[in-house]
């Protein structure tokens, strides 16, 4: 049985999502892999905007909805965003095992659509809005290295928690 532990941060505003995600970046290694779950608008694309920030990729970041999967170069780490809530059965084509084992670091944005071909280690980020723009961030770490990620994240900072 895998090793499971959920945290909870707060954040008050879109720059300190980018931070905690940042902070984050720092921390990850080649083949982690993180899901992101929330409704639209909630602040996915800031989090992913924050992580390759942390990770030194200067190229903008955007939603992938349309184009499935978008791959960052440059940082200490490539970074493969992907937006998977617009795929059918043909999901076993898109090679996903080579994302979730290479060297990078892997974001699944509807990822439960995909259940299946995730990983079972892993990070689950679930991004819920609490006020106009405070978020709750719940990490759920499935795995030793993703709970040490996650108690190495939140030692020595609070994030407004």
């Amino acid at each position: 049985m895998i090793e499971q532990e959920t945290f909870v941060l707060f954040t008050y505003s879109p720059e300190e999502t980018m931070k905690a995600a940042e902070k984050l970046a720092h921390l990850l290694q080649p083949g982690d892999v993180l899901l992101l779950e929330g409704d639209l608008g909630a602040g996915k694309t800031t989090f992913t905007k924050g992580l390759a920030k942390g990770l030194g990729i200067t190229r903008n970041v955007n939603s992938p909805t349309f184009t499935i999967i978008k791959e960052y170069h440059g940082g200490r780490l490539p970074l493969f965003h992907m937006d998977v809530y617009r795929l059918d059965d043909s999901f076993e084509d898109l090679g996903f095992d080579e994302y979730f084992e290479g060297n990078g670091v892997t974001v699944v944005e509807w990822a439960h659509l995909i259940q299946e071909q995730l990983p079972v280690q892993l990070l689950q980020i679930n991004i819920y809005h609490e006020a106009e723009e405070k978020r709750r961030l719940e990490l759920n770490a499935y795995g030793r290295h993703y709970i040490d990620l996650c108690k190495e994240l939140l030692k020595d900072e609070n994030f407004g928690n």
